[in-house]
Formats: structure tokens, sequence, C-alpha cells
């Protein structure tokens, strides 16, 4: 095809996206373009251009450095798809993406004015972690059906179906009572004994006399859609529900293919044809999970010698092994007993070759394992404790907590929390049906996109890095490792796992099937 022929061909299929190119980007495509055979050329460019509406554009003017960027994208070869089957993804090498009101999308953090993440966080920090998590549910809540404006020249009967959102703002600025209102903020204690609303324009006292609360576990900084009516300075809520959870896939057809997750990939391994095939080809990939593993314990060893054997034939793809790896802390020994810990579990690892050659080992930190506090995201196990364990089991990983896994076109987030308990005592009001807890749980923390939906001084974290706890876009499997009783729950298509504590549970754990995203419950029976 004859140069200007194809250099207008190109010119016209990116103005008809309401993309232009600059003169240099029009060039480079053209020679690029230029040995490729013609039936296959339109869908070429199809997949240069999805490349570059898949980068942070900050016009539609498109440069010749993001043209290339795309052209590589799409030429990327086999085997870096092959690198991306299987990553663990540490709490702070997650990408950082804030919400932009003003543009309706998410921008990485580059692109913005706030500064880079810091343990030693600033004030701007604190006040950005409430905004970004009222942000992200406030534009995620406009979404949904109940939330969107009405139609012009729809029926009347669906116009009124409809929900507004009101602010604190409009409540405060009213003298007058005001009716039916559904208000978007966050529960909180201002006062000793008074609860309060609070959203970025303002804060209201509620009165929950009459209030009627579904499913969930309301406690304070957690998010809610406060139904009822206002009168002079006090908000009485007939209602209160969280806001409506979203698919991920729903998620992704607004924002496009950003990499949320993280992980080698510079575009969500969602989209990844080759990732799928392998993933539902690969029947035998399964993942087991456990927690509490008491290495000081001599039961557990020998708990663990059962499991191994068991699975000498057919090594899992990865153990997951979550804290806390000591019964007790052992004060000043306590290093030293987990070196010794370590030892005896590499012992065990290495009288199963086919395990130890095979299966990878994931390390999940607990709260009481060595480290710096209970402020999340916790890093990694010290390496002068694990150096010795990772020479004789070169497959093992220590890494922070929560972490996440990416395997295939999956998505896993792993948590090793004491998390139910800490929210069952931090509730606003309890609620009724107490055999229900795991269900109430997880739609708690599904809803608000967050694992840690709990006021700062319960559940402390790193101001600046907030956004390594988000549940959003919703993965494809939450592990949350917690004492409470085991539980599997999919919940708006999330499937939820606890496998309980590995010792007090009868040593019972899970396994989880990628290709068919199930969860088993699996237990180690006393001989």
């Amino acid at each position: 095809m004859a140069t200007d022929k194809l250099k207008s061909k190109v010119t016209s299929a990116f103005k008809m996206h309401g993309l232009l190119l600059r003169a240099e980007a029009s060039k480079y495509l053209s020679e690029v373009l230029s040995s490729v055979n013609e039936v296959e050329l339109e869908d070429v460019i199809d997949s240069i251009i999805d490349a570059v509406e898949k980068q942070p554009l900050s016009s539609n003017m498109i440069e010749k450095s993001t043209v290339e960027t795309a052209v590589q994208e799409c030429s990327r070869s086999c085997d870096e798809t092959i690198e991306h089957i299987f990553n663990i993804i540490g709490a702070f090498d997650i990408p950082r993406y804030v919400y932009n009101s003003e543009r309706k999308k998410f921008l990485p953090l580059k692109m913005t004015t706030l500064p880079s993440p810091n343990l030693f966080g600033s004030a701007r920090d604190k006040a950005e972690l409430f905004r970004e998590r009222y942000t992200i549910l406030q534009q995620r809540t406009h979404r949904h059906e109940l939330f969107t404006p009405p139609v012009i020249g729809a029926h009347p009967d669906e116009s009124r179906s409809k929900f507004q959102l009101k602010t604190v703002e409009t409540l405060l600025g009213n003298t007058a009572k005001v009716g039916e209102v559904i208000v978007l903020g966050m529960i909180t204690q201002l006062k000793e004994g008074k609860i309060f609303l609070e959203d970025p324009t303002g804060a209201v006292q509620l009165d929950l006399t009459n209030a009627q609360f579904h499913s969930g576990l309301y406690t304070e900084s957690c998010f809610v859609l406060a139904e009822g009516w206002y009168e002079d300075k006090i908000f009485h809520i007939n209602a209160f529900g969280f806001p409506p959870t979203e698919p991920s896939s729903t998620t992704r057809a607004y924002y496009g293919n950003m990499n949320f997750f993280g992980g080698p990939s510079s575009t969500s391994v969602k989209t990844s044809v080759k990732l799928r095939q392998l993933e539902e080809e690969n029947e035998d990939a399964m993942f087991v999970f456990l927690s509490d593993l008491w290495l000081d314990q001599v039961e557990v060893t020998e708990k663990l010698h059962t499991m191994f054997s068991g699975y000498s034939t057919a090594p899992p793809t990865c153990f997951i092994f979550c804290g806390n790896f000591s019964s007790a802390p052992y004060g000043k020994n306590h290093i030293r007993s987990l070196k010794d810990s370590f030892k005896i579990l590499a012992d065990i690892i290495c009288e199963y070759p086919h395990i130890h050659k095979s299966s990878r080992f994931v390390f999940v930190p607990g709260p009481e394992d060595p480290g710096p506090g209970f402020i999340l995201p916790r890093p990694p196990i010290a390496d002068h404790i694990t150096e010795e364990f990772r020479q004789r089991v070169p497959f093992s990983i220590f890494t922070t907590n929560p972490c996440r896994i990416q395997y295939c076109t999956q998505e896993i987030v792993v948590f090793r929390e004491d998390l139910v308990n800490k929210m069952c005592r931090n509730c606003v009001r309890f609620p009724n049906n107490t055999l229900d807890i795991p269900n109430h749980f997880v739609k708690t923390i599904l809803s608000q996109g967050l694992l840690t939906p709990l006021p700062p001084f319960v559940s402390p974290v790193y101001w600046a890095y907030d956004y390594a706890l988000r549940l959003y876009p919703l993965p494809d499997l939450v592990v949350i490792a917690d004492k409470y009783d085991p539980f599997t729950i999919t919940n708006t298509e999330c499937l939820t796992i606890n496998p309980g504590s590995f010792p007090r549970s009868g040593f019972s754990f899970k396994v989880y099937y990628p290709s068919s995203k199930t969860a088993e419950d699996s237990k180690l029976q006393n001989l």
C-alpha cells in the first residue's frame, strides 16, 4: 500500500476514536505498518488504538512516544506472557490510582499533585485516606441503576423509582424540616456516645432510635447510605444500608484495561486470551491455604508431614502459609525460636522432592510474628530470620500482609488478620442473626471496597498506603485468614474464604482450584 494512502487510513482510524496524531507519530506508524498484510491491517490498527486508549492520556493529541509504547505492547512476545502466569505482589508494590471527579476517571499517582507515599504520613495523607474511600464509593453508587438520573422522556413510574444522593451540607443548610433523603457518609463518633454522619461537606448528628439496619456489620469508619428525615440539626435515620457492590467486569467496562491490581503486566491480565487459555487448560492447578502455622508445635509439624505425603504425587501449584508462625511470642528468644522452626519446616519440605521442586511456598506474616507493631500493611518477616530457609527452599517467597497473587487472569488477595471478631466488637448495633456473621462480614468488606473498614485506633493503617488495602475492582478470590470458624461465601462474583486457624479448627485448611474458581474444605483427621 502506498505510504500516503496508508497514512490517510491510519489518521482516519484514529479520528474515528476522537484521537489526533502528531505528524511524527503518523509517520512512525506508517513505517511500522508498511510491512503488514492488507488483510490484517485493520485488525492491527484497531489493536494499536486499543493500546493507545489504555494509556493515561492528557489530551486527544497523540504523541510519537505514546504510539511507540502501544506498538511495543501489541508486539509483546509469548515469552513475556509466560512471565505473567504467576506473580506475588507485595502491598508496597501495588500501583496507586486516584479518582478524578472532574475527568471521571482514575489517574496514576504521577499524574496527580499528590506526593509519593511515605510511611511517616502527613496530615494531608490522613485526610486523603477518607476522601479517597468516599469518592470511590460515591462514583460507584452514582452508577448503580437506583441512583442514575432518570432518562428524559422515560415513563413517570420509572423516573419516580430513582433515588437522589444528597450531601450533609444540603441538610445543614436547611432551617425547615427536610423529608425523606438519602445521604452517603461515614459513621463516626465525634462526641462521646453520639454518632455522626460525615462526608467531605460536613458532619451531622444522627438519631438511631428507629433505624432499621440492612445486613452487614456497621462499625465506625464504615460508609453507609443513610435514609431518613432532618430537623433541628438532627438527622433521624429510618434505615441504614451499605453502598451497592459492583462486579469486577462492570468496573472494568468503565475504566478499561488499567492494571489496578499490580504485577509486571502494563495492562489488566483479565484481557489476555493466552493466559485465560492456559488457566482453563491447567485443571490440576491448586492453591493450598493454611493459617496459624505454629511451627513450634510438634502436632502441627506432624500434620504437615501427613499433608505433604498426601500431595507428594500431585504437588499443588502453591502453598500459602499465613502466620502466626509461633504459638506464643517468646520475648527475646522469639527470633531464635522462629529461625529454628523454619529450619524444621525446610527439613520437612526437603523430604518430599516432588513438592520441593514443583510447588511454590508463600509466607504471609501474622499479627504476633516479629515485625514493626500492628500497623498495616505489614512488611515481610525479616530477611535475617528467613535467609537459611530461602536458600534451602528456592521457590519460597516471604511477602507482606496483605499481599496479592496473580495467577493467569485470576486476582487473589490474601490477608492475615483476626478481623471478624474485631468488627463484631466495634459494631454500632450488633446483627440479630448471629449465625449469619460470615455473610454479614463478607458483605461489609466488599461493599466498602476495603479490607479493614474500621477506625484507625482499632486497626491502624499507614495513611499513605491505605490504597494497598482496597478491594476495588473486586478480585476473584479474597482470603481472610482469621481464627474465626472457616467459611466459603460468594458475593458479587467474588469468592471469599477463611481457612480458619489450622491448629484451633482441628487442622482444617482450604484448597482453591483456579480453573473452576471453586474452593474445597479440607481437614487432616486424627488417626
